[in-house]
């Protein structure tokens, strides 16, 4: 289905996160000499985009959706993504997160965004009411002025 309009800048910016998943299953080994750069680009990517899109699904998408009870276990299942993802990006940061828990990262925000974009907002499609999917769209895009449209690739060490 054609994403709504005013769903798109979230799509967007699932496909830079899912860009970072794709780069992550590619690497290869990735061992001591290039974990924390990989570490680094999550944190950034963390605190420069998806941050601001967590809050603005939070705030604004969840409590349209939960309008309808049979998105309401989706949304509750999303939610407890949100936190065990937040840790992940938290653990990034810190540099605490090792080679293995890196690929688990990539694989679960990888299946998040697949499940956002392929039951949430599918579904929020045929049931929001096209006012209020304009309404949304205004909300989102306030919302997600301040982050920053990112895709960043490690540099490779010389």
């Amino acid at each position: 289905m054609l994403r709504d309009k005013n769903l798109v800048p979230l799509s967007r910016q699932h496909q830079h996160a899912l860009a970072l998943c794709v780069r992550i299953e590619r690497a290869g080994a990735i061992d001591g000499s290039t974990l924390s750069e990989w570490q680094a680009e999550i944190a950034q990517q963390f605190e420069a985009e998806i941050k601001v899109h967590f809050a603005a699904e939070e705030q604004i998408v969840f409590p349209a959706a939960v309008e309808f009870s049979e998105l309401g276990p989706l949304v509750e299942e999303l939610l407890t993504d949100h936190k065990w993802l937040r840790a992940s990006f938290a653990k990034a940061e810190a540099r605490e997160m090792s080679a293995e828990e890196m690929r688990a990262f990539a694989r679960k925000l990888s299946e998040h965004i697949r499940k956002e974009e392929r039951q949430l907002f599918e579904r929020m499609q045929e049931l929001v009411r096209p006012e209020e999917f304009i309404r949304l769209g205004q909300e989102l895009d306030r919302t997600l002025e301040g982050a920053t449209q990112i895709c960043a690739i490690p540099s490779p060490k010389e």
